[in-house]
C-alpha cells in the first residue's frame, strides 16, 4: 500500500460510520474492549482514560483536570481564602459548561470524595467494641470523624464565596431530575440536603415582610415564584399588598434578596369560602384594625434545591406571632387551600366510594347520571360539569364526600397522602370546612373540581392535633365529619 493509499484509507476510518475490519480495530484505553450490550464504562476507568467514547461529555484529560481543580479546593494546606478564591474559578468555569458535562462533575463530586471506607469499617468496630466502656465517647468521637467526607468539606468551601450559596441551590435544583435515572448522584444529593437544613435552620433566617414599598426586584420575585394564584398584572400583586393583606417571607443572609418560602394573608372579618374575592382588585378594603380573621390563602417554596428542608411550619408560626401583636383583634387563623391531588385520587378510588353508599342515595345518583347502580365512569363524566350543579345535586354530595374522605380519611404511611393537607395538618391544623367553587379557575377545576378547603389553626388545640396525626388520625370539624361515608 502506497503512502496515498493509506491516507486515504485513514481519512475514511475517522468519518462517522466507517469502521476498520473487526481483527483490525485498535485496543481501547489500557487493551480493554467494549463489550456489546455493556453499559457507561465507571468514572474511574474514564478517569484512567486516554481517549473519550462516544456519549461521554468530558474527555479523560478534562475530567481529571477538573478532578484536580476540585481537590485543590479541599487541600488542607491552603487558607479559607484562598479555598474560597479557589472554589470561585471553578464556579465560574462549571457555570459555562453544558447540562451533560456538568453530570461529570457531579460524578466527581459525588464518588471522588466519600468517605475513607478502611478508616470508616475501622472506626466502625472500635465504636462497637467500645459500647459500654470508658472509651465509649472517645469511639464515638472517631466515628464521627470518619463519616465526615471530604465531599461535605468541598461544599462548604464553595459557600465561602459571596455567590457560593446560590450556587449550590442551583446546583442542587439541576441535579434532583437526575436521581432516579443515575443513583451514583444520591450520596451528593444527600450531601446537600443535610448541609442545607443546616445553614437553613430557623436560627439563621429572617421573616420579614414585604409591602408595596418594597424594592421592584423583590417584588418582581412575588409574581415569578407564587406558586398557587398566578399573579397576573402588577395592579394585582399592588391588591395583594394592601392595607388589608400582608406578606411575609423567610430571607436568608446569604441570599437576602429571594424569599426562600412566602405566605399571602388576608384581613378579614370571617373564613373566606372563596378566592375571587379576595383577589378581587375593586374590593372595598377592610380596616385591619377591625379585622378578627387572619386567611392564609397562598404558600409558595421558591427553590426547588431546597427541597426537603421545611419552612413552612415555622413561618406559619412566627406570622400569627407578628400579626398578634400588630392586631390583637385577630382570633381566627384559618386557610382558604387548593386541593390538588383530588381529581388523580378520585378517578383511582371512584368505584370503592361508590360501593360504600347507602341504597336511597346510591339510586338517587344512579337516575341522574343514568346508570343503576352508578359507574365510576358515569359519575366522574357527571363531576367534570360540576360548576353547573345544583345546592341539591346528588352529584354534588357525592363530590362532597369524595373530597371528605380524601382529606380526612385517605393516608399514606399514616400522613395525609394530599400535600397541601399533609403541610398544614402536620403543622397541627385540621380540616375545617369544604367550599364549593371555591376556586372556579381552569386550575382549580382541573386539580379539584373547584374545591377549596379552610384549614383552621385553633392555637389551643394544635398540639392535640398533631398527637392524633401520631396515631394515623386526621383531626376534622363536624361539618366534614358528616359528609364521611359508611366504613
Amino acid at each position: 500500500m502506497n503512502a496515498s493509499d493509506w491516507i486515504t484509507r485513514g481519512v475514511s476510518l475517522l468519518r462517522p460510520g466507517n469502521a476498520p475490519p473487526a481483527g483490525e480495530r485498535p485496543a481501547t484505553d489500557a487493551g480493554k474492549t467494549k463489550k456489546p450490550g455493556v453499559g457507561p464504562r465507571p468514572l474511574a476507568e474514564r478517569l484512567e482514560a486516554t481517549l473519550r467514547r462516544p456519549g461521554e461529555a468530558l474527555a479523560p484529560r478534562a475530567l481529571r483536570r477538573a478532578l484536580l481543580e476540585l481537590q485543590s479546593v479541599v487541600d488542607p494546606r491552603v487558607s479559607e481564602v484562598e479555598a474560597g478564591r479557589r472554589a470561585h474559578a471553578v464556579v465560574q468555569w462549571y457555570s459555562a459548561r453544558e447540562l451533560d458535562e456538568r453530570r461529570d462533575i457531579w460524578l466527581l463530586m459525588s464518588e471522588r470524595f466519600a468517605p475513607d471506607v478502611q478508616q470508616l469499617s475501622s472506626a466502625r468496630d472500635q465504636h462497637e467494641a467500645a459500647v459500654g466502656t470508658p472509651d465509649e465517647g472517645q469511639a464515638e468521637v472517631r466515628l464521627r470523624r470518619a463519616l465526615a467526607s471530604p465531599r461535605a468539606r468541598l461544599l462548604q468551601r464553595f459557600a465561602i464565596d459571596a455567590d457560593g450559596m446560590r450556587f449550590l441551590v442551583d446546583l442542587r435544583a439541576e441535579l434532583l431530575p437526575h436521581l432516579k435515572s443515575d443513583r451514583r448522584l444520591l450520596p451528593l444529593d444527600a450531601e446537600l440536603e443535610h448541609l442545607f437544613s443546616t445553614w437553613f435552620d430557623m436560627a439563621f433566617l429572617d421573616l420579614r415582610r414585604i409591602s408595596w414599598d418594597s424594592p421592584a426586584s423583590l417584588i418582581e420575585k412575588l409574581i415569578q415564584y407564587e406558586a398557587v394564584h398566578d399573579i397576573k398584572s402588577w395592579a394585582d400583586v399592588k391588591n395583594r399588598l394592601d392595607s388589608d393583606r400582608r406578606c411575609y417571607g423567610f430571607f436568608h443572609p446569604k441570599l437576602p434578596n429571594t424569599p426562600l418560602i412566602f405566605v399571602e394573608v388576608a384581613l378579614v372579618d370571617h373564613i373566606s369560602d372563596g378566592i375571587v374575592p379576595l383577589l378581587d382588585e375593586a374590593a372595598a378594603l377592610v380596616r385591619p384594625d377591625r379585622a378578627t380573621t387572619a386567611i392564609f390563602y397562598s404558600i409558595s417554596n421558591t427553590q426547588t434545591g431546597l427541597r426537603g428542608v421545611s419552612f413552612g411550619d415555622s413561618l406559619i408560626k412566627r406570622v400569627v406571632e407578628t400579626l398578634q401583636q400588630e392586631l390583637p383583634r385577630l382570633k381566627t387563623f384559618a386557610t382558604l387551600s387548593p386541593i390538588p391531588g383530588l381529581r388523580t385520587w378520585l378517578a383511582r378510588n371512584a368505584t370503592e366510594l361508590l360501593a360504600r353508599l347507602d341504597d336511597k342515595p346510591a339510586a338517587e345518583l344512579g337516575r341522574v347520571i343514568g346508570s343503576l347502580p352508578p359507574t365510576a365512569e358515569r359519575f366522574l363524566a357527571a363531576a367534570d360539569e360540576a360548576a353547573a350543579l345544583d345546592t341539591r345535586s346528588p352529584v354534588r354530595q357525592m363530590l362532597l364526600s369524595a373530597a371528605a374522605e380524601y382529606l380526612g380519611r385517605a393516608t399514606a404511611d399514616g400522613k395525609p397522602v394530599d400535600p397541601v393537607a399533609r403541610f398544614h395538618l402536620g403543622n397541627g391544623a385540621r380540616v375545617e370546612r369544604l367550599n364549593w367553587a371555591g376556586d372556579p379557575s381552569a386550575k382549580g377545576h382541573k386539580q379539584a373540581y373547584g374545591l377549596m378547603v379552610n384549614y383552621l389553626y385553633d392555637l389551643k388545640r394544635i398540639d392535640k392535633h398533631r398527637a392524633l396525626l401520631a396515631q394515623g388520625k386526621i383531626a376534622v370539624s363536624g361539618s366534614i365529619d358528616d359528609l364521611f361515608l359508611k366504613s
